[in-house]
């Protein structure tokens, strides 16, 4: 049965992005990692991948992605990782679109998008890209199936939430943890408790 899961890494105190909106705290802690480790990660995330369907992704995570990868003037990179997967961006502004990128925007509730994404899915599982607010509306209607945390060896103080919501642990199972030397991974499975 497919899943939505909401792959993130984010630092020991719950962020995800500094307070500058920067991620370079998590390409330091990745260029810590042993290459073994490196590698290994690499190969999870292909995996993990290989059986998405459909993503979506918040405006600030679209802005990032278009800038620090500067895709307006490389589009071909935005294939290069997610090939012919439809991606939903949620943004209330116009945004740029990546040429030849199968990107649709949307805005308000997020129902009508998972119902969109599970239809493109095709049975494959959609992910949440980010950010934490975007994942929270998911799991504010019970939309949300899985969290898979990767946590990096620093604090930030301050910056975008991992998840800005209140989830007990009645609504949360630790199913798999592991580490790398670097990285501690977490799969956390969301129980269903809100009617859907």
């Amino acid at each position: 049965m497919a899943k939505t899961q909401y792959l993130v890494a984010a630092s020991i105190d719950g962020f995800i992005a500094d307070a500058d909106n920067s991620l370079e705290w998590l390409f330091e802690a990745e260029a810590r990692a042993t290459k073994e480790a490196q590698v290994a990660r690499e190969e999870r995330f292909r995996q993990f991948f290989a059986a998405i369907g459909a993503m979506v992704m918040g405006a600030t995570t679209y802005e990032w992605v278009i800038e620090h990868e500067d895709l307006l003037a490389n589009p071909g990179q935005w294939r290069e990782w997610y090939g012919e997967v439809p991606c939903w961006v949620f943004t209330h502004r116009r945004l740029p679109v990546v040429p030849g990128a199968n990107i649709s925007f949307a805005a308000g509730d997020v129902r009508p998008v998972y119902d969109e994404m599970t239809a493109a899915g095709a049975g494959k599982n959609l992910w949440v890209v980010g950010g934490g607010e975007l994942a929270g509306a998911f799991a504010d209607l019970g939309l949300l199936d899985e969290i898979l945390l990767s946590v990096a060896p620093v604090t930030l103080g301050a910056g975008a939430p991992l998840l800005p919501r209140r989830l007990t642990a009645t609504a949360l199972t630790l199913t798999d943890c592991s580490h790398d030397g670097t990285f501690a991974d977490f799969t956390y499975t969301v129980s269903q408790t809100t009617d859907v």
